[in-house]
């Protein structure tokens, strides 16, 4: 009965509210207040909502958003006719705004019930797999603080809304610009040249975020490897006992015609699923104050939904997650338990401010205790990276996973969201967790992560994966490499085997180019190269070796997968406005890109066409 009262009178005040400005696009100055109001978990448009002398209405999906607020705490007060106000309080930094989470409830309109920011005490209930809060007397509401999320039904006084805000975060560190791009070197100076890979592909999905939203992608986020290693590739499958392959192609260069491209394809050995060892997957999610909008907490939830589907009995999943405080929402579950596994993910709200390191801790201790020797043992980390309580500089967030590699779990980090998105800190924790990073900017892209690359995901063939080259100086007299800026190794470093560097997941292959400026029209062996790895179990590096021979190939006889990923990086180059892209056009691009496309079974090619389309307009 009281749900059909709600739906009436939402009807009444809806037609009554005013009507929700249009979304424009506003880059905040100062702090902010954010967030989501709801009614028995429907979105709620049309509520005004009022700071000090400013007024906003929520639009069709309950939300609203203040920005350019001075440091300081404010009163938030939400009204909508026939529903019972809620005032809360915010408390707000100059580079950390808040984010609420409101439910209103059917009730008198003079009723006002308050939420107060202040110390919270969190207590765990595993069988609800939710977050509870300790009731204090005398306050109005029945609720103090918050820090993660969960609201207690049938407290005294009946709980209707929890502010997620907490006292004076630490502010975060700032974004890294991007790293200078590598330069040309003189090969009679030095010939030799060392990176680690790299199989992440979080760049692309963020770059195709600010264009589909039309905007230009600033160049810290334009990782032109990750760009170019978002494609899969025809390369060969490995015929020998080492668990990749490797292919090297030279051809003509097309924004430079007076120099050579090479091309070095690396495949790892594709495995079947049912193949896989056993999982120690645990699950770290970020349900702070920031997770709230629905490309965060909501999306992820969607994302591990998917995850959880390709789950076997053999598998164990656990859930910690992390706010002002972290917590074991879900003990090692098998993975033939997904009600279980579900009912804790549905379960997740967000509040709070971010300790990020006390989460990390918590997840590695629960995926050591309960370690599978000869398993698969992961942590997977999805956040918008914006940890600003506890561990929050990158040097001690850098020191903090770096120790737990030493245990032989791996890191996969899952980024979400735009603002206050951190795309540096979460490459960060990926690269030294021995781990492979993502970027959701929709289902379709968890789709790509969790299902069609499962086994890359999850399964890492081979750790600390080096590539040195050698140049020949008879035929290159200078060479550049196209991207891994944070990539790049000393040369002495190729043989010490304590030095940290890429990993390679099943499936996965990793594509590297150079420019190189030649030293004669000859043709021939242009360079050779080495590459070291050790099994994901092991600490000694095993060597292989390959030469790269320039045939004389114009752009336009490359092969269809060398056409494609050279035009992917020139792609990166016009993005970057890189000091090297030459003649380079969005023109270029899309013939090499169109040419190339070949049958695009999964349509990211054609995908990819689209987008440098939109960017050339």
């Amino acid at each position: 009965m009281k749900r059909t009262a709600l739906v009436l009178l939402l009807l009444f005040s809806l037609a009554c509210a005013p009507t929700p400005p249009p979304a424009a696009s506003v880059t905040a100055r100062g702090g902010t207040i954010e967030g989501i109001v709801t009614a028995d978990d429907v979105p709620l448009p049309g509520v005004t909502v009022r700071v000090i002398d400013r007024t906003a209405v929520t639009d069709t999906d309950g939300r609203y958003r203040f920005v350019g607020l001075k440091t300081g705490e404010y009163e938030v007060r939400f009204e909508l006719s026939g529903l019972s106000p809620v005032t809360m309080r915010a408390y707000v930094a100059a580079t950390a705004g808040a984010s609420l989470v409101t439910r209103m409830r059917v009730g008198s309109v003079s009723e006002s019930i308050t939420v107060t920011a202040a110390a919270p005490s969190v207590l765990m209930t595993a069988t609800q797999a939710t977050m509870t809060y300790r009731v204090e007397e005398g306050v109005s509401g029945g609720v103090v603080g918050g820090v993660v999320g969960g609201v207690v039904g049938g407290v005294p006084g009946g709980v209707v809304g929890a502010v997620y805000a907490e006292p004076a975060p630490v502010p975060p560190p700032a974004p890294h610009g991007a790293p200078a791009e590598h330069v040309f070197i003189d090969t009679k100076d030095e010939r030799t040249t060392t990176f680690a890979i790299d199989v992440d592909r979080a760049s692309y999905a963020n770059v195709r975020r600010h264009l589909l939203s039309n905007g230009r992608p600033p160049a810290h986020v334009v990782r032109i490897e990750e760009l170019v290693n978002y494609f899969s590739y025809r390369y060969p499958q490995p015929t020998d006992e080492h668990p990749f392959s490797i292919t090297t192609e030279v051809a003509a260069c097309p924004w430079n015609p007076a120099n050579r491209l090479l091309r070095i394809g690396i495949q790892g050995r594709n495995l079947d699923e049912w193949k896989m060892a056993a999982n120690n997957l645990v699950f770290l999610l970020d349900v702070s104050g920031s997770m709230g909008p629905q490309d965060r907490l909501p999306l992820l939830k969607d994302a591990f939904r998917l995850l959880v589907d390709k789950l076997r009995a053999e598998d164990r999943v656990s859930i910690v997650v992390y706010a002002g405080a972290a917590g074991l929402v879900l003990p090692p579950t098998s993975g033939a338990d997904k009600q279980t596994i579900l009912a804790a993910l549905d379960s997740l709200q967000s509040g709070g401010s971010t300790d990020g390191g006390s989460g990390i801790e918590l997840a590695y201790k629960v995926a050591k205790d309960h370690f599978i020797k000869g398993g698969n043992n992961r942590v997977i980390l999805a956040t918008d990276g914006d940890f600003n309580v506890g561990v929050t500089t990158i040097d001690a967030l850098q020191k903090l996973i770096e120790e737990k590699r030493q245990t032989g779990i791996f890191l996969t980090t899952i980024g979400v969201g735009e603002a206050n998105y951190r795309d540096d800190v979460m490459e960060l924790l990926a690269d030294k967790g021995n781990g492979n990073f993502s970027y959701l900017d929709s289902l379709n892209e968890a789709k790509k992560v969790f299902q069609t690359e499962l086994t890359g995901t999850l399964v890492t063939i081979a750790k600390d994966v080096k590539v040195q080259l050698e140049f020949d100086p008879a035929f290159v007299a200078s060479y550049r490499q196209i991207g891994y800026e944070n990539r790049a190794l000393a040369n002495e470093d190729f043989d010490d085997d304590l030095k940290d560097a890429g990993e390679l997941g099943a499936g996965h292959s990793v594509t590297a180019l150079y420019e190189i400026v030649p030293a004669t029209n000859a043709r021939g062996t242009v360079a050779t190269l080495r590459l070291r790895y050790k099994d994901p179990d092991g600490d000694t590096s095993r060597l292989l070796t390959a030469t790269a021979v320039d045939q004389g190939k114009s752009a336009y006889d490359a092969s269809p997968d060398m056409q494609f990923a050279v035009a992917v990086a020139e792609f990166g180059m016009l993005l970057r406005d890189s000091a090297h892209k030459g003649q380079a056009s969005y023109a270029d691009v899309l013939q090499l890109a169109r040419v190339a496309r070949g049958e695009d079974l999964d349509g990211l090619r054609g995908e990819f066409i689209a987008l440098v389309e939109k960017a050339q307009k």
